[in-house]
């Protein structure tokens, strides 16, 4: 006997990235996605068997200037060109929906198209943004490679994102710089987290994925302007997150500097620390690290760019400074007063729960999805 059929219509989803909380910001926002797509589509996943590349420095830089030459952004050029392998895995399938994650995979358009009734892309980032915002960050000649970067992804832009039914983006200002008819703000967002219960310490936290080129330069600006302001006052600075040895120069020679590097859990980790910082000068979309401090319950000081798009207001859910002796005098200031620390991180956690939990962010999706 044949099971029954799943009245569910059926739902591509195609990720550049496992779509897992275990995997990284990108990855924690597609789980999400995904779980919501499954309760109304039978939804079936592809993703990509990349090539092998070589990681060294030497390799690297070659691979970026002959992108430079051709104005092909680089993980726009390291996910294109795997046609064949994903016509393999969705066959002469029909699909009421395909969900396509990140604009790097936008160019698939063409082979989905005739496969799906809606064409959805997730944008995680502003790609032209992003490299804008770290052209402003970044030392020459990397700030040039990323201008030049920048201006090839509002070329692809204007080409590939009108071949898509529906965008979602992680924030009102990234809606904002989308010229598309059906923009919808899907949040970044958790899944609800009890507060960890452990003993605060003597330290501040940094977290995230540390080749990630904004976190590099966030480093480098706190290691350089602010930690010799407030190193004496803080006691440790601790900096959390996988690939930890793309940040290992930056802030080796200092015993109060600790690179722990990946942990099991995030959130318990920063809620070890008396401050999170978020000194981000560089960026697009909202910041999961944000997101896991106020899920800790814990004071955050950020940029203001690292703080755009979270509707959080300064003074009341955090603090917010973009010059590096106000950024160590907010610091100065919160090490210094236990009811402050406490009173942004209640009303930190207060702010995710009611707009940055997953079952409040699906809601935003419903509209997005309706036909």
């Amino acid at each position: 006997m044949k099971p029954p059929a799943d009245p569910k219509p059926r739902a591509l989803f195609l990720s550049p990235e496992v779509p897992s909380p275990g995997s990284g910001g990108g990855g924690l926002r597609s789980a999400s996605l995904l779980q919501y797509l499954q309760t109304k589509y039978s939804v079936d996943v592809a993703g990509f068997q990349l090539r092998r590349h070589s990681k060294a420095p030497a390799a690297r830089t070659w691979r970026n200037f002959a992108r430079l030459v051709r104005g092909v952004p680089p993980l726009f050029d390291r996910y294109s060109g795997y046609e064949a392998q994903l016509q393999e895995q969705i066959g002469d399938a029909r699909y009421a929906l395909a969900v396509v994650e990140h604009f790097w995979c936008a160019s698939y358009a063409a082979l989905l198209r005739p496969h799906c009734e809606r064409l959805v892309i997730d944008l995680h980032n502003i790609e032209s943004a992003l490299a804008e915002t770290h052209a402003q960050a970044a030392r020459w000649p990397v700030s040039w490679a990323s201008l030049r970067f920048a201006a090839a992804y509002r070329r692809l832009e204007r080409i590939w994102l009108p071949r898509f039914d529906t965008v979602l983006v992680t924030s009102e200002p990234d809606r904002k710089r989308i010229g598309h008819p059906r923009v919808f703000v899907y949040p970044n967002a958790l899944p609800e987290i009890r507060p960890p219960q452990v003993k605060e310490e003597e330290c501040l936290v940094f977290s995230g994925n540390l080749e990630y080129h904004p976190n590099i330069e966030a480093v480098r600006w706190f290691r350089t302007e602010i930690w010799p302001r407030v190193r004496e006052r803080c006691g440790e600075w601790r900096l959390v997150g996988k690939n930890p040895e793309a940040i290992a120069q930056l802030v080796s020679g200092d015993e109060r500097i600790r690179l722990l590097g990946p942990v099991e859990d995030a959130v318990t980790e920063i809620a070890r620390a008396k401050i999170c910082v978020v000194p981000l000068r560089s960026g697009s979309g909202t910041r999961f690290k944000i997101l896991e401090a106020w899920a800790a319950a814990r004071a955050v000081v950020s940029t203001p760019l690292g703080a755009e798009g979270l509707e959080a207001r300064d003074g009341e859910h955090l603090l917010i400074a973009g010059d590096p002796s106000r950024f160590a005098a907010h610091i100065e200031r919160l090490c210094a007063d236990a009811a402050l620390r406490d009173r942004l991180g209640a009303a930190g956690r207060a702010h995710y729960l009611r707009r940055f939990t997953w079952p409040v962010a699906w809601r935003c999706l419903d509209d997005a999805f309706r036909s």
